[in-house]
């Protein structure tokens, strides 16, 4: 049972709300209902209001119920393989698929489409997650891994533990940064307000976070636009999108990050077109291009690429055409 000690900072909080700034895994609508199915004592004592207000040294525990597998149908979907063995398989997942069932997406799911295409994926993920050895946001495309047994997943996600496996994103973002290459090293955890969003935490002692770290390369400017590569050594929630904002240029589409940002200053035709096109994306403009690892059972070290999904490479060539890059 997990057991957590209130810091004087976190004084006077709700109990609900204490509980999911320091687990940010686990949303506060979740520990509400924990603390009134009786799983949450302080002190020793089985407290039933989520919006009792922890003291200083408060002893908190907590435990999180058993949740009943849910048997997960097979769809037939398409899916673009890039590569397949017996060990695993290398997809280019579309914009606009979740990888796994969750609240809100029960099927059509990149999982539902594995369970269709192939009858054997790995365990470790356990019963609603199999293969899935990293993810992808919903309305992010690009490259993914996936294990067909479990020494495969044990093989690939030791190497993203050790960083080993590499995995560079192309991003559209707003504005012309000052830089060519810049370091965002800032630790990540859930916004302690929003909790439905991620956020640089400036002081892990009040807020939990973990430590992120990504590399930004400016690869072409557009004036109001910039494209560049995003190389992760951490693999946080949604790591590229928060360490873009946080730089002072998020990315663009992003509803998240950058809110309904648009296009504001030039022509007419220019800021009606690029805003067009923004729309076209229906999400942020993200793609994981780029994936090399060492292949679970030989390896060799394998190397793959994608590119940009067609409303993404729509939007640059645009602005390469305009804006004479």
């Amino acid at each position: 049972m997990p057991e957590l000690i209130v810091s004087p900072e976190s004084a006077g909080q709700r109990l609900d709300a204490y509980l999911a700034a320091q687990c940010p895994d686990i949303s506060r609508s979740a520990f509400q209902r924990f603390i009134e199915e009786g799983n949450v004592t302080v002190n020793g004592r089985t407290i039933s209001r989520p919006s009792l207000k922890v003291v200083s040294d408060d002893v908190i525990e907590y435990t999180v119920p058993a949740t009943k597998p849910t048997a997960i149908s097979p769809e037939e979907l398409p899916l673009e393989i890039v590569y397949e063995d017996d060990d695993m398989i290398v997809l280019n997942k579309p914009k606009g698929m979740v990888v796994h069932p969750a609240p809100g997406a029960p099927d059509g799911t990149l999982v539902n489409a594995l369970l269709g295409h192939c009858k054997g994926l790995s365990a470790v993920g356990g019963v609603e997650r199999p293969g899935i050895v990293h993810r992808l946001d919903k309305d992010t495309s690009g490259l993914m891994m996936v294990a067909k047994n479990d020494a495969a997943h044990h093989a690939l996600q030791a190497q993203i533990q050790a960083h080993t496996a590499k995995r560079r994103y192309l991003a559209l973002v707003w504005g012309n940064p000052r830089f060519a290459d810049a370091e965002v090293d800032a630790p990540i955890g859930r916004h302690p307000v929003d909790r439905k969003k991620m956020a640089v935490i400036e002081s892990p002692a009040i807020h939990r976070s973990r430590v992120a770290k990504t590399d930004l390369h400016v690869m072409e400017r557009f004036g109001p636009i910039t494209l560049i590569e995003a190389r992760l050594h951490t693999g946080r929630t949604h790591q590229v999108r928060v360490h873009a904002a946080y730089a002072g240029h998020p990315v663009v589409g992003d509803p998240t990050y950058s809110g309904d940002r648009r296009l504001q200053s030039g022509s007419k035709g220019f800021v009606q077109s690029v805003n067009h096109l923004i729309d076209e994306l229906h999400g942020q403009a993200l793609h994981a291009y780029y994936l090399s690892f060492d292949h679970p059972r030989t390896g060799e070290r394998m190397e793959f690429t994608a590119p940009m999904p067609a409303e993404m490479q729509a939007l640059v060539d645009y602005l390469k055409e305009e804006c004479g890059a």
